[in-house]
């Protein structure tokens, strides 16, 4: 896929197996500079709630739904959705409507966490004198 990078540059993203990317991952380009990856802004909504115990609460309800969603210490973010906006209110949460970047948890069911970081590795052959040699 073609990427448009910030600085105006177009890249040609071809990675040999799909993996997730997230904010603050590399991508190393054949010139030898480095992309840094940022999670884009999204319209989303900020869970907050009294304290902690209540926060946590509001956490179990929304993982009982599936949800992708932010975890932080104070506050959790999702995507917008009005029904979900209603249940948290229904729980005694705040729900604010903020623009922020989209970092979710990827979860137990996530495909390809470790498993894409085991390819890292095939090209690099060490024949002993100390020096990689790198086969393309």
């Amino acid at each position: 896929m073609m990427l448009d990078l910030r600085s105006g540059v177009r890249v040609l993203l071809d990675l040999e197996h799909a993996r997730l990317l997230r904010t603050g991952d590399g991508l190393l380009l054949d010139d030898g500079r480095v992309v840094l990856v940022e999670a884009q802004e999204e319209d989303l909504l900020e869970v907050t709630g009294h304290d902690t115990l209540h926060l946590l609460r509001m956490a179990w309800h929304l993982g009982n739904r599936h949800l992708p969603a932010m975890i932080e210490e104070k506050r959790i973010l999702i995507r917008n959705d009005h029904v979900i906006a209603d249940m948290v209110r229904g729980l005694g949460g705040h729900i604010h409507t903020i623009r922020a970047p989209f970092d979710p948890e990827t979860g137990a069911y996530s495909s390809g966490h470790g498993e894409s970081h085991a390819h890292s590795h095939d090209h690099v052959h060490d024949h002993g004198d100390g020096h990689h040699h790198h086969h393309h």
